[in-house]
């Protein structure tokens, strides 16, 4: 059997990780002296409270090539075929723990997405698609690995006082962007953040404005699925987003919430839009 594991920011949803039979390694998020694993003892909720009653970020911490393994160990036991589906390597160190705990072991291959969010979420989706066809473990990580520079992942920040907090951006930038009520679309670009597009004015006219620029932009999506993954955010405009992308001929428009680790950094309204742009030709 092939069995995929994750990191705990692929930010799927919890119905998808049971119905595929994903095992997530949880990102540890510390906030003050009390480390919790993502997605298993803490919610972006928590994250929220913590900050508006201490005025501080939380931290996180990447895995280690001990964890991966303990998290490894009972499939291979089994006689399990692993591929791991690791966060941007050159985002955290936990692309480079587990690619050093693989090494340790057989029958483990990792991926690095180069991506986060559900931009890494998409390649782990495809491998499902793969594993359900009988693909084998080492033609799944061929196709998948072929399609990492497809994945286009895009996120607009409502505030940056999250990403101030935690040294992602100036003083200056922050008083600038609140100032003249700018919301920067933040994209990843060979496994980095960048920053895009900035945008001015109120949350819900900036989101059409990048909605539309997103549309704008296609020009060979796999119109297999696309993701709409947010941290905490007004209803309302995530429904208008969806209706949106559902004049597209998207087969599946996901919504989906985004892990402690991603609301650590980017905070409350932050919405991403996340595609394969590939066409879905895969050889």
């Amino acid at each position: 059997m092939i069995k995929f594991f994750a990191d705990s920011t692929m930010d799927i949803s919890p119905e998808d990780v049971k119905k595929y039979d994903i095992t997530l390694v949880p990102i540890t998020v510390i906030l003050g002296d009390t480390p919790y694993k993502d997605g298993y003892e803490l919610n972006p909720e928590k994250i929220y409270d913590y900050v508006k009653e201490t005025g501080n970020l939380p931290k996180t911490s990447a895995c280690n090539a001990e964890t991966y393994k303990e998290y490894w160990q009972p499939a291979l036991d089994r006689g399990d075929e692993i591929i791991h589906f690791s966060f941007s390597g050159d985002m955290s160190t936990s692309c480079a723990a587990a690619t050093t705990a693989a090494g340790e072991l057989d029958g483990v291959s990792v991926i690095d997405t180069k991506n986060l969010s559900t931009g890494s979420g998409l390649l782990l989706m495809y491998a499902c698609d793969l594993r359900e066809a009988g693909e084998t473990k080492e033609e799944i990580v061929r196709k998948v690995s072929s399609r990492v520079p497809s994945v286009q992942a895009s996120f607009i920040i409502d505030k940056l006082n999250y990403l101030y907090k935690g040294g992602r951006c100036s003083g200056v930038a922050l008083f600038a962007a609140t100032a003249l009520n700018l919301k920067p679309c933040i994209k990843v670009k060979d496994g980095k953040m960048i920053v895009g597009k900035k945008y001015m004015g109120r949350l819900g006219g900036v989101l059409e404005k990048y909605v539309n620029d997103i549309l704008n932009e296609f020009d060979n999506p796999d119109y297999t699925r696309i993701f709409v993954t947010h941290t905490k955010f007004p209803p309302e405009l995530v429904e208008a987003v969806k209706a949106r992308l559902k004049q597209t001929p998207f087969k599946e428009i996901i919504e989906t919430t985004a892990s402690c680790t991603i609301t650590s950094h980017c905070g409350p309204n932050t919405l991403g839009i996340l595609y394969i742009n590939d066409g879905g030709k895969v050889e």
